[in-house]
């Protein structure tokens, strides 16, 4: 049995799935927490991943590996290979105003066709902006710049600061793929190249950028020992170590465990999912997508769509919101309740929460572009103020907000056949049962699973054997279609209002 692993470094945590590369039967797991913040060292993610080998049993008998991660993440270098400072994370809304600055220069018409997007705070581009004006002196000292899953294949090949590494800082071997290129503001699914213009305007000055590598390929091999760099490749031969396993010739070259290209988590989620066309897939996590697999690229200059790349070489269109099933965590500790008390109690509500509406925007929002916005509830009568419809204004309001991302999907000509619903909160019967109610499309639950890990593990087993693996995905549940259009209605008049 030949082995492949995928690994997601997520916001939240680091996992790592291991499979049967010819059959994609899931051999074991591993998982390591990540701090939280909007700015995170990323020795963290580093730490963060061997836990999680160590977590997964190791990879002494894996053949290939490939790390797919959050997008987005501003990972500033030195010229030594040095962090220069904490990354800012994609939700991370600080750089807000530098996103507004940029479209004032440029336009959002010209980035959208330039970049397939329009400035957001999330944006690597904005985050590099408000370095630029905030702390200068950091800025003057980048001499790379990188997204997270870009310096963790870096790091696990062996590169990294002088000291901490066997390869020492050879910034020009950073690679990336193109679904995380294109989540930079400076770089063109169109085109498939870097828009220098356009990257030097947000830092003020040019550095080396990550080599942007196509669906399938190798971006080198494990370094002999990834986590310790006080030890040599040199003279290494089937050498195992921490779990590890690499094969090094005399001369130092590695050879043996293969380290794919990687990915953004949404296209890892999408070639996890081998999501097709007609596809879109609604994901609840940290954060909420809205995503579809699509033949042609998408230029929207309202910014309500980013046009990005997909992992399989086709392109991704995609709406993100940044409140999703933390807006249940909340609204479940409000009332006291967990996530299968806060569903039992939507379900004895009707369909509408009795007029009750929630606007989930508690940290901002991304889509619509509102970082300074906050929650509010609409409708409070003493008739309708119960905790059944709260609980379910709750669902209701998160999953308009989605549904809301769906339009704007389809106004890029996108055909939604059938909703991939997936995420830890899709699991609930009764998100399950109002998304049949919001969304006028059937609705399809896979079951539980890595999904972005999984389109990793997709990943090497591509880049080792050449060919796209084609593994199942089996469905938890399929919901009867029950749409009722009171929900869209009440949510759209308060939003609007």
């Amino acid at each position: 049995m030949t082995l492949v692993a995928g690994v997601d470094s997520s916001t939240q945590s680091c996992k790592i799935v291991i499979r049967d590369a010819d059959t994609g039967v899931l051999v074991r797991t591993g998982r390591a927490a990540h701090p939280e913040g909007t700015e995170v060292d990323p020795a963290a993610w580093w730490n963060a991943l061997q836990a999680a080998v160590t977590d997964a049993g190791g990879l002494a008998d894996v053949s290939a590996v490939s790390v797919a991660a959050q997008q987005h993440g501003m990972v500033v270098l030195d010229i030594d290979g040095g962090v220069i400072r904490p990354a800012l994370l994609w939700n991370d809304t600080r750089s807000a105003a530098a996103a507004r600055d940029l479209i004032a220069e440029v336009g959002a018409e010209e980035y959208a066709r330039r970049t397939g997007v329009v400035p957001v705070a999330s944006f690597t581009a904005t985050k590099l902006r408000w370095l630029r004006d905030t702390e200068p002196e950091n800025a003057a000292r980048v001499a790379a710049v990188a997204l997270p899953h870009d310096w963790l294949s870096w790091r696990l090949r062996g590169f990294g600061p002088a000291g901490e590494s066997d390869l020492g800082p050879v910034l020009s071997e950073l690679t990336t793929d193109r679904s995380d290129a294109s989540g930079t503001a400076y770089w063109s699914p169109a085109t498939g190249d870097y828009d220098l213009d356009l990257f030097e305007r947000a830092l003020g000055h040019g550095a080396v950028l990550p080599r942007v590598l196509g669906p399938g390929e190798v971006a080198g091999t494990l370094a002999s020992r990834p986590f310790d760099g006080d030890s040599p490749v040199n003279g290494l031969e089937n050498t195992e170590f921490g779990g590890l396993r690499a094969e090094s010739p005399s001369n130092g070259s590695a050879t043996g465990v293969v380290v794919g290209v990687g990915a953004g988590d949404n296209a890892g989620a999408a070639l996890g999912l081998g999501a097709r066309a007609g596809d879109v897939v609604v994901s609840i996590g940290t954060s909420g997508t809205v995503f579809a697999v699509t033949d042609e690229p998408t230029t929207d200059a309202s910014g309500a769509v980013a046009g990005f790349a997909d992992a399989s070489g086709l392109f991704l269109p995609l709406v993100a919101t940044l409140n999703a099933a933390r807006v249940l965590d909340s609204i479940a500790g409000l009332l006291g309740a967990d996530h299968n008390e806060l569903g039992r109690l939507a379900l004895e509500a009707e369909p509408g929460s009795g007029g009750l509406v929630l606007q989930p925007y508690f940290e901002g929002e991304r889509t619509p572009n509102l970082p300074d916005a906050t929650a509010s509830v609409f409708g409070l009568t003493l008739g309708s103020t119960t905790r059944p419809n709260l609980a379910r204004a709750a669902i209701e309001g998160l999953l308009c907000g989605l549904a809301d991302g769906l339009d704007a999907v389809r106004a890029q000509g996108v055909s939604a056949e059938r909703i991939l619903l997936i995420g830890g909160a899709a699991l609930n019967p009764a998100v399950q049962a109002i998304a049949a109610q919001v969304f006028d499309a059937p609705v399809v639950v896979p079951q539980p699973g890595e999904y972005v890990a999984d389109g990793a593990a997709v990943q090497a087993a591509w880049a080792l054997t050449g060919a796209r693996p084609t593994w199942s995905t089996s469905i938890a549940a399929e919901p009867a279609p029950d749409f009722r259009p009171v929900i869209r209605e009440q949510y759209a008049a308060r939003v609007a209002g």
